[in-house]
C-alpha cells in the first residue's frame, strides 16, 4: 500500500478547498422562485428518509441535506472549466470539493481516511423537531451507521468499512478493511450519504415536515405527484466569488419542483413560462420548442442512462446465449438512430458513457463479436433460433413503464422487429411504482424495457451485472465475473483499473443480457432570466441542489419579456 495511485490523490487536502468561479462575471440579484421541471419530471418523491435506500432520495432531499463532498463547479464549462457536471453519478478525481468537509487525507496503519469538518455549519430550528445546533462528528457517524444497518440497505455495500469513528467534534475517521474503488462515492457524494441530525430521525425520518439539514434550502412544503416547494435557508454557510466580489448562498427565495407525468402538460408549461427550467426533454420535441419559442437557451447532453431490452437469464430461452445474440441481431439500431432519433442519438455508450474519459471504449474499437450485436442481420437471428431450438420463434412478456414517452413510443418499433423473426411481445406497461418493484423484488417478467443510469465507470457494472444486486432485471449471476469486479474494485491505480474495467465491458457486452439500443441525446431549456446557469445537471449523485444554489432569477428581464 505504498502507492496508492491517482485515486487517493482525490483526498489531498488541498482538493477540499472551494476555488473560486472565473468567467461568471454578471451580478447576481437576490430573491424570487425558479419554478423547474427536472430530470425527473414525471416521477414524484418516492421518499424522503434516508435509511430507505431510495435511489432518488438526493433529487429530492439535495437542497437541505448536505454530503461530504460534492462538484467544485468552479470547473464547469460555464466558468472556464472543461466538465458539463451532467452525470448522473459521475464526478471525475480533478472535479471533486469538500462540502460539509473541509479537509480529509488518507493515512496508513490502519488505512483510513481522516476527514476535517468545517466549523459553524448550522442545522436550523425546526419546531417540533429540534433547536438550531452545530453540525459535529457525531452526525456523521450517526448517518453512516443507521443507512448501513437499515434493513433496506445494499448487501455489501459497505463491507470494505472496518468502522468510522468521532475523533473529536470536528473529525471523522473512516476505517477501512482494505482499499476500496468507490470509498468517496459510497458515502461522500454518491446515492446513500447525505448528513442529517438524529432529532430528524426520532421525529420520524419518512415524514417531509420533520426534514432538516445544513444546505442551502429548507422543504417547506410537499404535495405528493404534484410539487416540492424549498425556501431559502437564511443561515446557509456557503459563499460565491462571481466577479472578484463575494456573495452569501443561495440567490433565490424558492425553488419549486414541479411533477408533471404528460409530455404535453410540461411542454407546454415551459413554453408559456409556467417552468423557467426544463432539463429533460426529447429531440422531437425540442425541434417544435426551437421554432415556437426561439427565446429559450438550449443545452445538449448524451442521455446519462443506457436504454435496453433486458432477457432474465435465469430463464427459458434467454438462458442460451444463442438466443439473446440472436435478438440484438434482430433488432435494426442504425435504423433506429436514423428514423426513429432523426440522427439524435448515438451506439452505444452502456454500460459505460463517452463522458468517463479514459474508461469508455468506443463501438469502433471492440472486438469483431460485439461489433455484430450491432449490426441489423435477420437472417443469422433466425438461424441462431433455429440452432436454439426455436424456429418458429417465442413469445414472451416484456414490462415496460408508463412514465417514459419514450419506451412506450419505442418499444412496439422493437417488437415489430423481432416479429419478423418469428418473435412476438406481449407488452405490460406498469406504473413507475409497480414497475420498479418489480425489479427490485426480481419478480420481474423475463423482458424488461428500461433506461438504467451509467452512475460511474465502476458502479455501473456493478450495480447491474453482480450476483443479486438490486438494478440487475436480466438477474446475471457469473461468480466468475463477480470475483473480477471484485478485483478491479481493490486495485488502487487508476490506470490499472481503467484497463480492468474496459475488459469487464468488453465481457458482457459480447454476452448479451439486454438488447442494446441507441442512447438518445436529450436537451435542456431554459429562459433568459434564469441566471448563473448553463445546462448544469448534478453536482453529485442525482443532486443538483448545489447547483440551484448558485442561479438567480432576473426579475426585472422576465417582467421586460412579458413573463
Amino acid at each position: 500500500m505504498k502507492r496508492l495511485g491517482k485515486a487517493l490523490l482525490c483526498g489531498a487536502i488541498g482538493l477540499g478547498l472551494l476555488a473560486a468561479p472565473a468567467l461568471a462575471q454578471e451580478k447576481p440579484k437576490y430573491g424570487g422562485t425558479l419554478e423547474v421541471g427536472t430530470v425527473y419530471v414525471t416521477l414524484t418523491a418516492l421518499s424522503f428518509d434516508p435509511a430507505d435506500w431510495n435511489w432518488k432520495l438526493n433529487h429530492d432531499t439535495g437542497n437541505y441535506l448536505e454530503q461530504l463532498f460534492a462538484a467544485d463547479l468552479s470547473k464547469s464549462v460555464r466558468n472556464g472549466g472543461k466538465h458539463p457536471f451532467y452525470a448522473d453519478a459521475w464526478l471525475p478525481t480533478d472535479a471533486i470539493r469538500g462540502e460539509l468537509a473541509e479537509s480529509w487525507e488518507w493515512k496508513q496503519n490502519p488505512l483510513r481516511v481522516e476527514v476535517k469538518l468545517r466549523k459553524g455549519v448550522m442545522f436550523p430550528e425546526k419546531p417540533g423537531v429540534m433547536a438550531a445546533r452545530e453540525l459535529t462528528a457525531d452526525d456523521v457517524v450517526f448517518s453512516f451507521y443507521r443507512l448501513a444497518k437499515s434493513a433496506k440497505a445494499q448487501k455489501g455495500y459497505f463491507d470494505y468499512v472496518d468502522k468510522v469513528e468521532a475523533k473529536d467534534k470536528y473529525t471523522v475517521d473512516f476505517l477501512f478493511k482494505e482499499f476500496h474503488a468507490e470509498w468517496d462515492y459510497r458515502f461522500g457524494w454518491g446515492y446513500y450519504s447525505p448528513i442529517y441530525p438524529k432529532e430528524m430521525a426520532d421525529a420520524g425520518a419518512s415524514n417531509w415536515k420533520n426534514g432538516n439539514g445544513t444546505g442551502p434550502f429548507m422543504l417547506t412544503d410537499f404535495v405528493q405527484g404534484s410539487s416540492n416547494t424549498y425556501s431559502r435557508n437564511p443561515n446557509y454557510w456557503d459563499k460565491e466569488k462571481i466577479g472578484g466580489e463575494e456573495y452569501k448562498l443561495p440567490f433565490l427565495d424558492k425553488v419549486v419542483y414541479r411533477t408533471i407525468k404528460d409530455e404535453a402538460t410540461f411542454l407546454t408549461a415551459l413554453r408559456t413560462a409556467k417552468l423557467d427550467l426544463l432539463e429533460a426533454i426529447r429531440w422531437s420535441a425540442a425541434d417544435d420548442l426551437k421554432k415556437t419559442t426561439p427565446q429559450l437557451k438550449w443545452s445538449r447532453w448524451l442521455n446519462m442512462s443506457g436504454t435496453f431490452l433486458a432477457m432474465r437469464v435465469d430463464t427459458k430461452p434467454f438462458d442460451d446465449i444463442r438466443v439473446r445474440r440472436a435478438l440484438n441481431y434482430a433488432v435494426n439500431k442504425q435504423e433506429i438512430v436514423k428514423a426513429y432519433y432523426g440522427g439524435n442519438a448515438e451506439l452505444f455508450a452502456y454500460p459505460q458513457h463517452p463522458d468517463y474519459v479514459g474508461y469508455f471504449e468506443p463501438l469502433d474499437s471492440m472486438p469483431d463479436s460485439v461489433k455484430e450485436l450491432f449490426i441489423y442481420n435477420p437472417d443469422k437471428a433466425k438461424k441462431l433460433l433455429a440452432e436454439a431450438g426455436y424456429p418458429k420463434g417465442f413469445s414472451f412478456k416484456v414490462q415496460v413503464c408508463s412514465c417514459s414517452p419514450d419506451h412506450m413510443d419505442l418499444l412496439p418499433l422493437v417488437a415489430a422487429y423481432l416479429e419478423q423473426v418469428g418473435v412476438k411481445l406481449e407488452i405490460q406497461p406498469m406504473e413507475y411504482a409497480a414497475f420498479l418493484s418489480a425489479m427490485t423484488t426480481k419478480t420481474n417478467a423475463p423482458g424488461y424495457f428500461m433506461n438504467n443510469g451509467h452512475t460511474n465507470p465502476t458502479r455501473s457494472l456493478h450495480k447491474s451485472f453482480y450476483t443479486k444486486e438490486v438494478w440487475n432485471p436480466s438477474q446475471w449471476a457469473d461468480p466468475a465475473y463477480d470475483a473480477k469486479i471484485d478485483a478491479m474494485y481493490r486495485e488502487p491505480d487508476e490506470g490499472k483499473r481503467q484497463a480492468m474495467i474496459k475488459e469487464l465491458t468488453r465481457e458482457i457486452l459480447d454476452k448479451a443480457p439486454y438488447i442494446w439500443l441507441p442512447t438518445p441525446y436529450i436537451y435542456t431549456a431554459w429562459w433568459p432570466w434564469v441566471k448563473g446557469y448553463n445546462g448544469e445537471l448534478r453536482a453529485g449523485a442525482v443532486r443538483p441542489g448545489p447547483i440551484y444554489a448558485r442561479m438567480w432569477v432576473d426579475q426585472e428581464l422576465k417582467k421586460k419579456m412579458g413573463k
